[in-house]
């Protein structure tokens, strides 16, 4: 690595440096018998060894047990599935799989390496929106191995399953891969998509086994119990092999006190200096825009002989582009590619030499799955984690160990959620009529939820069975990636862009917003909530909107109550009332505010569950101002370290605070999930309160400004432009609640 950042300036920017040693393989052999087709067809592709957590699932698979993988990327975990799959196609010819994937580039993906492993009888094929209608048919009807997504699951096949009965009879084995990627609401989707066709599988007679594959996470068994209601055997012993992994952090230089240089631009440095040495590397951006000024930088740094071996990927190329990019990078003729999360799952690009992740990702399994693309199988990899000047990055900075902890993340999700859990009674219902004995399989809360819908008018129950009284496809209505509510068009020039939650659009479809689609960016003219119509115009601003948010929050029960320190934290049931009181227009390099503009929209009511923390009183014969400035930026270090114990992204959650609050007569400072009913983030938050006000603790305490700076008490997101903070009385509070 000396080779490539040799410059002392560059040098200067590592902030620290972990390296792993080598890892050998570990064999195993597989005691279950295979197929002698299987076994040729595996002879002809070189594989006759097996590394032990394949050996391991294969057998437990063919013992009839449900299976759940976790091991690192690059691992071999496709082959814990596809051999099983295959032998099932063999020992029984009418016999069908299906194998769930997040994407449909990684359907793609692995449909290739399937086919090749499939002997002649057995037929694999992609059945997702990107199938053409002539060939959906063919697929339905003669697929073994059906490759799909949640999504098209959801609107595609169970809604008209009488069409897949000849599937569904036979359905032996449902593959989950990738299963850490659902999490939150779209987890929680998942689960009772997951729910809805075993249920169809039930009716049409059949009791498939399940494998999820996920990578490394630390509640895999209750995730595959959270999303399909039956429990598995786990694998965890990962017995692939691995070169040198060295991970860095690197953390942009201070431009001016309190300022560091854009981590666009430093990414763009690092990826050109690894191209110029030859290193075949891929960067990781937050977004698209992201994306593209990192590959317009990087260009510009290695000039224009070797700018066309550097190229962009994101979500809005066409499939036939992204299959050119992607033959490109596994062909080795870019060197270097800046993309979106788009690359973070198991899209076999080749060999590549290093990564570059631009920013914290979000939550911790994506940021070690994107590390897992660095190095294959036994070559030495390099990644680079570049910092924004935010207080979670800059706090892994400056407690590295906090972030290698993080590799072990919980993964939570509640398909019981209500909002969620209703939306999808109607789609079952409408699949075929429930009994109130088949209501437990679909969540505990599920027949009670039944019977308020059937005196709602949303289901009707008659002859012992609750009916889905319309004859529309609900489940066309329901947008699995959200939570619910109305849904605004984004209208440009007459044209539907795509919908939105109108929650969402609030924040994201105002007027003045910037938005983007399909690689095209788009300025938001006018919102009309009463229409449901957003109205857009193509335009190419050199700056992003972001919202502010004021949230006001109103307990409802104390579901459980713990001391910490001289404080209480409490696990309530709330109702939260959210408003948009505005927004700010960012420079896209250094991310300095260039604007901000009000605006008047109405506000949003939920119930939610939060996490309340009931602070001391006010002395009104200290300091008020002191006082209030620390209860604002307890608010603020919280909510910062949340995402970490939350195992969630920081717009899944919302906070507020409060200098007296009457249901307990004192101030309060609140962290809750945004989501209508909650997903159970407060409640992971609740139970690790300890760990999480210590890491707040921490991030304060390490940060060597004097008065607070964005590296630790400072928010992009803080509705008062960050007024009214002080870091020493925060601190001593903090103090009193360890």
């Amino acid at each position: 690595m000396s080779d490539v950042f040799g410059d002392p300036a560059l040098q200067a920017q590592i902030a620290w440096i972990d390296e792993a040693p080598k890892r050998p393989a570990y064999f195993q052999a597989i005691e279950s018998r295979l197929h002698p087709q299987l076994i040729e067809s595996l002879h002809a592709h070189g594989l006759d060894s097996y590394y032990s957590h394949q050996a391991e699932s294969i057998d437990l698979l063919a013992a009839g047990k449900n299976v759940a993988v976790v091991t690192g990327t690059n691992s071999g975990k496709s082959l814990c599935y596809t051999i099983p799959a295959i032998q099932k196609c063999l020992s029984e010819p009418a016999a069908r799989c299906m194998f769930l994937f997040p994407t449909k580039a990684l359907a793609q993906d692995q449909l290739a390496r399937i086919s090749e492993l499939c002997p002649p009888s057995v037929r694999a094929g992609v059945y997702d929106g990107d199938t053409p209608k002539s060939q959906r048919g063919p697929v339905r009807n003669l697929a073994h191995i059906v490759l799909t997504n949640p999504d098209m699951l959801h609107i595609g096949i169970l809604p008209s399953h009488q069409l897949w009965a000849k599937h569904l009879k036979a359905l032996r084995l449902i593959v989950i891969d990738e299963m850490h990627v659902y999490r939150g609401v779209f987890g929680s989707h998942v689960g009772n998509i997951l729910r809805r066709l075993l249920r169809v599988c039930e009716w049409h007679r059949s009791r498939p086994q399940i494998i999820g594959c996920s990578a490394t996470i630390g509640n895999p068994t209750e995730l595959f119990e959270r999303l399909t209601g039956r429990s598995a055997v786990l694998v965890n012993q990962n017995g692939s092999p691995a070169g040198k992994r060295t991970f860095v952090m690197w953390n942009p230089p201070e431009i001016e006190p309190g300022q560091r240089l854009s981590t666009n631009v430093t990414t763009a440095e690092i990826v050109g200096a690894l191209a110029e040495a030859g290193q075949r590397t891929l960067a990781f951006n937050r977004s698209r825009v992201q994306a593209e000024l990192v590959l317009r930088y990087a260009r510009a740094r290695v000039g224009p002989a070797m700018a066309k071996s550097i190229e962009s990927y994101r979500a809005g190329y066409t499939p036939k582009e992204r299959r050119a990019i992607e033959k490109a990078l596994f062909k080795g003729d870019l060197v270097a590619l800046s993309a979106t999360n788009a690359m973070e799952l198991g899209v076999d690009v080749g060999s590549l030499d290093a990564v570059v992740i631009n920013g914290y990702p979000g939550t911790a399994s994506s940021l070690w799955q994107q590390v897992g693309r660095a190095g294959r199988g036994t070559r030495d990899g390099l990644a680079i984690f570049v910092a924004r000047n935010e207080p979670l990055d800059q706090f892994f900075v400056r407690n590295p160990d906090k972030l290698m902890d993080a590799r072990i993340e919980s993964v939570i999700a509640d398909p019981e959620n209500p909002s969620i859990l209703r939306q999808h009674l109607k789609c079952a219902a409408q699949e075929r009529p429930i009994a109130p004995t088949e209501l437990q399989s679909l969540g505990a809360t599920a027949l009670e939820l039944a019977e308020r819908m059937d005196a709602e008018g949303e289901l009707q129950f008659q002859s012992g069975l609750f009916y889905y009284p319309g004859l529309d496809q609900p489940a066309m209505k329901v947008s699995i990636r959200n939570a619910g509510g109305s849904q605004i068009a984004l209208m440009c020039e007459g044209e539907l862009l795509g919908t939105m939650e109108s929650c969402r659009a609030l924040r994201q479809a105002h007027e003045g917003a910037v938005y983007l689609h399909r690689g095209a960016t788009y300025l938001v003219e006018s919102l009309d909530l009463e229409t449901d119509l957003a109205e857009l115009v193509a335009a190419e601003p050199p700056y992003y909107t972001q919202s502010i948010t004021q949230s006001l929050i109103e307990s409802r029960q104390v579901l459980e109550t713990e001391s910490v320190g001289e404080i209480f934290a409490n696990l309530c049931t709330a109702q939260v009332t959210d408003t948009v009181l505005g927004f700010r227009k960012r420079s896209l390099d250094g991310d300095r505010i260039l604007e901000t503009i009000a605006l008047d929209l109405p506000p949003r009511t939920y119930e939610t569950v939060c996490t309340r923390f009931d602070l001391p009183a006010i002395d009104l014969d200290d300091d008020l101002e002191k006082q209030m400035c620390r209860i604002h930026g307890l608010e603020h270090l919280l909510f910062a370290v949340a995402p970490l114990f939350a195992g969630c992204d920081r717009n899944d959650l919302g906070s507020a605070w409060f200098t007296y609050l009457p249901e307990s007569g004192s101030p309060a400072v609140f962290i809750f999930d945004t989501i209508d009913g909650g997903v159970g983030l407060a409640r992971a938050l609740f139970s690790r309160r300890e760990e999480w006000i210590r890491a707040a603790y921490e991030l304060i305490a390490t940060c060597p400004c004097t008065d607070g700076c964005p590296g630790c008490l400072y928010s992009a997101h803080c509705e008062v432009a960050n007024e009214a903070l002080d870091k020493a009385s925060t601190r001593k509070l903090l103090e009193q609640m360890l």
